[in-house]
């Protein structure tokens, strides 16, 4: 792992208190950024949030689903997980905590976005980092690609109606226009993007092009994270300096959901004799989530100062501390396979 990626979380902190600081020092300035929008999508957000997706994108292989039947046990693994199971244990967990066990501690109005927050978590499998929680615990690397490729097929078609589904289940309103509009801004357009630009990478030079581009822009999308994690904490300033204990609040059941998830299909695929090389990058799919994808519909549907958008910048913060334990504890067990 890079600088970037290993000390991912610290970063994450230091810019959700320079976002909470920034935010109070030139709040003129923060309203004039919220002001950038078209058709309820904020532009300097969006912009950051391509910077994000794109080249995530870029490692996508279509040609790899021609291999999702050379071991098809830990692909049923992660799409009965990834689609069937965690979108509705997330969603649950939500209303369990906001809706009852955090109920005195947070307005029901501010708990109806955490909630979907959570619901835009749950219902996003991870597209990029799993890569990195792959090579980590020697996941078989032509698996991986192939689990991401189908997965990222089927949110195409499933993350609208299944967050739609969700949303109106837990008695949240759900704008369709602005739903389509995400699911195509930041899905469609990247993943045809990403596509067309690995295309033309290994038409001019290989797939070790395609390594040395992705490798080259990875910077730029970390930076762009960070910078987006900045902008929403300058507009969240003041209602988390109001409560500050709400981070840790919406951290419990993300905390509760990451570990259900990977025991569920780390433990499924003990049980179904899968190799540990599949078995690992199966169960980290479905616990890490694509947070850029979260993040950015948040703040179409729901607006940059929801308590929604901050639930999905949560989940970032939480991510990587939590499946870097994950990583150790599938390496610990690796011989149990």
């Amino acid at each position: 792992m890079g600088i970037f990626e290993r000390y991912l979380t610290l970063w994450v902190a230091v810019c959700i208190a320079s976002g909470i600081i920034l935010g109070q020092v030139f709040p003129g300035l923060f309203q004039s950024l919220a002001s950038l929008e078209y058709a309820s999508v904020n532009l300097p957000v969006a912009l950051l949030i391509w910077l994000m997706i794109w080249p995530m994108m870029i490692g996508v292989d279509i040609s790899s689903l021609q291999r999702v039947g050379e071991k098809p046990k830990g692909l049923i693994i992660t799409l009965i997980v990834n689609w069937l199971i965690k979108p509705f244990t997330m969603a649950a967990l939500g209303v369990l905590f906001f809706k009852f066990v955090f109920a005195g501690l947070i307005p029901s109005a501010d708990a109806d976005g955490y909630l979907a927050g959570l619901i835009l978590l749950g219902a996003a499998p991870c597209t990029a980092m799993v890569f990195v929680w792959s090579q980590l615990t020697k996941g078989d690397p032509n698996y991986t690609l192939a689990q991401v490729t189908l997965n990222d097929a089927i949110m195409v078609f499933a993350f609208a109606p299944i967050v739609a589904f969700l949303l109106g289940v837990t008695e949240i309103v759900v704008p369709w226009k602005t739903l389509i509009l995400s699911v195509v801004l930041y899905v469609i357009v990247p993943l045809f993007a990403g596509l067309i630009t690995r295309k033309i990478l290994i038409d001019k030079g290989g797939l070790s092009r395609v390594d040395d581009f992705v490798s080259q822009v990875k910077p730029a999308s970390i930076v762009a994270l960070l910078g987006t994690v900045v902008l929403l904490f300058g507009f969240q300033g003041d209602a988390i300096l109001e409560r500050p204990l709400i981070i840790l609040l919406i951290a419990v059941p993300i905390l509760i959901q990451s570990y259900l998830i990977f025991a569920l299909a780390y433990g499924a695929a003990w049980l179904w004799k899968v190799p540990h090389n599949v078995a690992a990058p199966c169960a980290m799919i479905g616990t890490s989530n694509f947070f850029e994808l979260a993040v950015a519909v948040a703040i179409s549907l729901f607006g940059l100062n929801s308590g929604a958008a901050l639930a999905t910048v949560v989940g970032v913060l939480v991510e990587v501390p939590v499946m870097l334990s994950l990583v150790a504890f599938a390496n610990r067990t690796r011989k149990a396979f």
